[in-house]
């Protein structure tokens, strides 16, 4: 089973859901909130807001060392189980005040319409005997006046599970959400890369449906308000952004947010489902078996027909977040040159916009990179006086003619070029001008981060940094990491990468060498002599 994908869905509306069990006593301020689906794109984000909200959480995942990753890891009770198991489910639902089943058998085989209905059964069959107060289910906004017969078995199978859930006699409160907008969500994943990549577009007809797209924060907002819905409350809620809109919109839309150009779209009504899915699956590294059911949901208009959960989680006194703003703070991280934190696990997400480490590794955009590590036979301060003298009169230790002619290009089209130089020829310090580069980040005797200056079609940084192997020994460590914009900026980087094993190679056999004579012009006796810049 998967967390949730954030394509639109289904109700049945043929009937009302069955009445729940007599209202339990009113809820603690304090709830014990079960999540399922807690390595996935939702579940990772719920599980911090709830915590921040003050709840307990106890989070559910068939391997609970996929968990170990978020930083929240060691502020919930982690337990084994799977939906599909029963037996797996009556210890974690001990104590439970309020579960959340945020799962889907989304791209698992054939038989994912049995796997969704057996799972649905168990957990709210195993929520009512173990007294839970309340299910929350996230699941997909109704296209309204469309027959079931004509869905796919997909989004029967999610209406399915709402239609169960609620049947459990369990208070239970289903939230519809057609387009999710969030860094990591599969559906915004999928419109980043198509607009990325594709100044000019040839698309199905699907193009022109109006939907409603939602911020991941409102999402996750509407979710933490539901544990403390009032016990009478046992139905289905729309929720969606301010924003009703096509998908040729978003796609401009993300275009004028991220600094793109606008897109040709043409609309042509050949292209099927299959056809899409593999097209998709062609331009984007979103996996087939999760393109097509999104490609699939887009046929359909979505939008909210109530909003009714504002009055039990009001909006805040801005209202819900908009299109614009939902999408800038999915690509803010990657505005702010905060690279590490979508990229590596050292860092904190700050929002459930941001990227999390345990994401796919499709999602979070393009970014390519060029690693090198190497054992120097040196004293940690002896390599790090070499890296905090990089650049300038010292040079970038590799292909001299390389970086000469880089920076007259640089120049030539209105760049700052390697004119520069470097303030101090010793020392740096964050905000530093280096060449053509700029000082982001600087950790005394371990990390130096420089954030590209020079004219690109996207961003640039260049990590050096020291470090330790498991024997002691020194390691250098250099990144070369480079996030394109638009179709340009992913023909540079294939265009300059034959050049990589030269100068990236070359600056960190280089680097290394002019540590190990500075460690020896120091051992001498003598004051050590800055590295030449130039590749042996």
């Amino acid at each position: 089973m998967t967390d949730l994908p954030e394509e639109p869905g289904v109700r049945d509306s043929s009937a009302e859901p069955s009445a729940p069990a007599p209202a339990p006593a009113p809820a603690p301020a304090r709830l014990r909130c079960l999540v399922t689906g807690a390595t996935g794109y939702i579940g990772g984000r719920l599980v911090p807001a709830l915590l921040d909200a003050g709840h307990q959480v106890r989070a559910v995942a068939r391997t609970p060392q996929k968990l170990r990753d978020h930083p929240w890891a060691d502020r919930v009770e982690v337990v084994r189980g799977d939906v599909t198991d029963a037996d797996s489910l009556t210890e974690a639902m001990r104590d439970v005040d309020v579960a959340y089943y945020l799962v889907h058998a989304l791209g698992s085989g054939s038989d994912f319409e049995e796997t969704d209905r057996r799972a649905a059964r168990n957990f709210g069959e195993k929520a009512r005997a173990a007294g839970v107060r309340r299910i929350v289910y996230l699941g997909g906004l109704t296209p309204e006046g469309v027959p079931e017969k004509e869905l796919s078995p997909h989004l029967r199978s999610r209406a399915e599970v709402g239609r169960i859930l609620l049947d459990s006699k369990v208070p239970t409160a289903v939230l519809r959400a057609a387009i999710v907008i969030g860094s990591g969500s599969a559906s915004f994943e999928m419109l980043r890369y198509l607009t990325e990549r594709l100044p000019v577009m040839v698309t199905p007809s699907w193009v022109s449906t109006r939907i409603q797209p939602i911020a991941v924060r409102d999402v996750i907002r509407y979710l933490v308000g539901s544990a403390t819905l009032p016990p009478e409350v046992h139905r289905t809620f729309d929720i969606g952004g301010p924003d009703i809109m096509t998908y040729r919109d978003m796609m401009q839309g993300y275009a004028r947010v991220a600094g793109l150009p606008r897109r040709v779209i043409v609309p042509v009504p050949v292209l099927t489902p299959t056809l899409s899915s593999h097209w998709i699956g062609l331009v984007t590294p979103v996996p087939r078996s999760i393109a097509r059911p999104l490609a699939e949901s887009l046929r359909h208009e979505v939008v909210c027909r109530e909003h009714d959960i504002v009055r039990y989680v009001p909006d805040p006194p801005e209202g819900p977040i908009g299109f614009d703003r939902a999408l800038g703070l999915a690509l803010q991280r990657i505005k702010d040159a905060q690279v590490a934190t979508r990229w590596s696990s050292a860092s904190l997400p700050g929002a459930p916009s941001d990227p999390l480490p345990t994401d796919p590794d499709w999602s979070g955009g393009s970014l390519y990179r060029d690693e090198r590590e190497l054992a120097v036979p040196v004293d940690r301060a002896d390599l790090w006086r070499v890296i905090e003298g990089i650049g300038g009169e010292n040079g970038w230790y590799s292909f001299p003619l390389a970086w000469a002619v880089r920076g007259w290009i640089d120049r030539i089209v209105g760049g700052v070029g390697l004119r520069r130089g470097r303030r101090d020829a010793h020392r740096l310090r964050v905000g530093d001008s280096l060449d053509f580069w700029r000082v982001e980040e600087i950790v005394p005797g371990e990390l130096l981060r420089l954030r590209a200056e020079m004219r690109l079609p996207g961003a640039a940084w260049l990590e050096l940094s020291v470090g330790a192997d498991d024997q002691g020994r020194t390691l250098y460590r250099q990144r070369a990491l480079y996030h394109p914009q638009g179709l340009l900026g992913h023909a540079y980087w294939w265009g300059v990468s034959p050049f990589h094993a030269v100068v990236f190679g070359g600056m960190a056999r280089n680097i290394a060498e002019a540590a190990r004579t500075a460690a020896r012009t120091r051992m001498e006796g003598r004051e050590p002599v800055a590295g030449s810049g130039t590749d042996n």
